[in-house]
């Protein structure tokens, strides 16, 4: 166990936690990109991330952790590892979701935490996150957090060309 409270745990994701993780994939894209990422695209993105690819994902040995309430349900997860692009940052978080039900309550807090905890225990310096402009709930959380942005960049899904600022921390 990675961390953990009385009431809530974080911890390694399990090929158990495939379906429930397309779910939260779902349910916390659906509610972060409703209306920045177009309709059909975004409908596309998640029906691709279904059990099956989370099950592709989880025997990867991608860095996963999910955040586990009481009853066992995941409020959300995230993914880490080593930074994707060339720089002075050396560890990423590439996505880090919470469920909209549970949004609020300091959940993303544990996984952010968790997340450097392990990137720090692999020797990664420095952490780099990529967020959507349009994300406003995301950008502020990463400036609560302390990371200041970095660098943008841009992505176009379909006819929208979408701004990527990157928030980093020393």
């Amino acid at each position: 166990m990675l961390g953990s409270s009385s009431a809530v745990r974080v911890r390694p994701g399990k090929l158990a936690d495939a379906a429930r993780l397309a779910e939260v994939f779902r349910e916390s894209w659906r509610h972060a990109y409703r209306g920045i990422i177009p309709h059909l695209h975004l409908e596309t993105m998640i029906t691709r991330r279904n059990r099956d690819w989370w099950l592709d994902a989880l025997r990867s040995g991608e860095s996963i952790l999910v955040v586990e309430l009481p009853d066992k349900k995941l409020a959300g997860y995230a993914s880490h590892g080593a930074a994707r692009t060339r720089g002075s940052y050396q560890g990423e978080i590439y996505e880090l979701y919470i469920t909209p039900a549970c949004q609020g309550l300091g959940f993303g807090e544990l996984l952010f935490e968790a997340c450097r905890a392990n990137l720090d225990r692999r020797r990664l310096d420095g952490l780099v996150v990529w967020a959507l402009s349009d994300n406003t709930p995301a950008l502020d959380f990463y400036w609560r957090r302390g990371g200041r942005p970095v660098a943008r960049s841009y992505d176009r899904i379909g006819p929208v060309k979408l701004e990527k600022i990157a928030f980093g921390w020393q």
